[in-house]
Parts: C-alpha cells; sequence; structure tokens
C-alpha cells in the first residue's frame, strides 16, 4: 500500500532535503522516525530535492508499506494517528500534516502537475526578517524585474539557471507563473511555478532578476542570458534561507 506525506519544515540546520553520507537530511530524518514506529526499514521518496538551509512549507513524500500499524487485521493504517505519533518524534523544525492512503500508481515526485517556490526580499534592517529573508539595500526597479519575469514564461530551456556540472538530462522546463508582489512596505516575495525545476535554479533566477532591478542588465541582456544557456551569464545565486518550497499540485485522485 502506498501513503503521501504532506509535511513542511525549516531548513536552516538541515544539507537539504536528500540523504546525506556527512550530513542531517529531512529525508534521513523522516525515514528514521517512520522506521522507529513502523517496526521495519521504510524508504521516503520526496517530490524534489531542496538544496541545503531552504525552507518547505509544504513538501510531498510517498512510502509503501503493506504490514498492520495502528489498526486491527486486515484494516487500513489511521493515518492521523501516524502523523500524530510522527510529530512526536521528529526534531521541531520538521511537521508532518498529514499522512494518507493513494493509489499506488501515484508518486510524490512524478505524479505532481507543478511546483511553486517563493523568494522573500526585504529591503530595510530588521531582527526579524533576517532568517527568513534576504536583505538588500540596493534601489530596485521592481516594475522592470516583473518585466523581466514575464520573458521567462516564453522559454523552455533554462540551462542558463542550472547549476554547473549538474547530473540532468533535460534543463527544459514549463514555466507556469513568475512575478513580483509587495507583501508590506520594503517586503517582496518572488512567485515562481513551473512543472519542474532544475538545481539552484530559482534562486539563480533570483539572483539574475536582481542585475536587471539595479539596471546592470537590460531585458535585452536578460533574453541573450537565458538563450545562450550559460550558467556564467546569469546572475550570481542568493542565499538559501529567503526561499521556500510553497506548494505541490497534484491531479485530483480517488482517496482511498
Amino acid at each position: 500500500m502506498r501513503y503521501f506525506i504532506t509535511l513542511s519544515y525549516d531548513g536552516t540546520r538541515f544539507h537539504g532535503w536528500q540523504v546525506q553520507p556527512n550530513g542531517i537530511s529531512v529525508q534521513g530524518e523522516l525515514q528514521r522516525a517512520l522506521s522507529l514506529l513502523l517496526r521495519q526499514d521504510v524508504a521516503v521518496t520526496g517530490a524534489g530535492r531542496t538544496d541545503t538551509g531552504v525552507h518547505a512549507r509544504m513538501m510531498v513524500a510517498h512510502f509503501d508499506f503493506n504490514g498492520e500499524w495502528g489498526a486491527g487485521s486486515g484494516e487500513r493504517m489511521d493515518g492521523r494517528q501516524l502523523a500524530y505519533k510522527l510529530n512526536r518524534i521528529l526534531p521541531q523544525d520538521i511537521a508532518v500534516q498529514r499522512v494518507e492512503q493513494v493509489p499506488d500508481d501515484m508518486h510524490a515526485r512524478f505524479s505532481a502537475l507543478a511546483r511553486t517556490y517563493y523568494y522573500y526580499i526585504h529591503t530595510f534592517k530588521s531582527p526579524f526578517l533576517r532568517h527568513y529573508s534576504c536583505e538588500l539595500h540596493y534601489d530596485l526597479d521592481f516594475p522592470l524585474m516583473n518585466q523581466a519575469a514575464a520573458i521567462l514564461l516564453e522559454y523552455d530551456d533554462f540551462g542558463a539557471f542550472c547549476k554547473s556540472h549538474a547530473d540532468v538530462k533535460t534543463t527544459l522546463c514549463h514555466m507556469m507563473k513568475a512575478e513580483w508582489r509587495e507583501v508590506e512596505p520594503g517586503q517582496w516575495c518572488f512567485e515562481i511555478q513551473a512543472n519542474r525545476f532544475l538545481r539552484n535554479m530559482v534562486r539563480a533566477v533570483v539572483g539574475t532578476l536582481v542585475e536587471v532591478g539595479r539596471h546592470r542588465l537590460t531585458l535585452d541582456d536578460f533574453r541573450r542570458v537565458i538563450e545562450g544557456k550559460r550558467r556564467t551569464e546569469a546572475g550570481e545565486s542568493m542565499p538559501a534561507k529567503a526561499l521556500f518550497l510553497q506548494h505541490i499540485a497534484y491531479p485530483e485522485f480517488r482517496h482511498i
């Protein structure tokens, strides 16, 4: 039987989602807790891989389990009870929202239709934003940055924003949304949505848009960066602490 786990986490102290040989990971913590509760080794597959220091307001992972837990013989697993127990075991910076049985052909990664990321910038010193937003004091031209962001939707190859030497078979992505909005005076959020993202892609896109906002790149320059498909031509990667995996969309399915 296959189960989806919906969770959120503060990525500050983790070496990303994926299990690492010499670092603590969200996937590793989740597998440890599940294996302890279900009394067998459990492997989880995530919807994607967030990098070191990146947060997730919504991550989805799946695992397979055919034994009995928290229910009588022949009954399905009690997802609410398992979520409660997981939250008792997991560290405070990981929270499980729900566990639910799904059809066996559902896959946390490959069944996802779209992923949405938020990146936060603030333009003043703040002791309360410093851990989850990037402080910049440049005179940024956000209307121009939005014009550049709209250009992203005209393309489908984002090799210019992919981390060098990344092990990817394709740099094609279907971009659905890319825009800046001011959430509070001096606080801005960049929302970007696509069917998939390349490694380090969002932070590289933001870094390049900041170059546009500083008038160091024109809109034509921005197009040339995309069309050139060379990471060295794009802007610097922005700090991970301000990036959040916000939402993952799936097709409607019959809950079991």
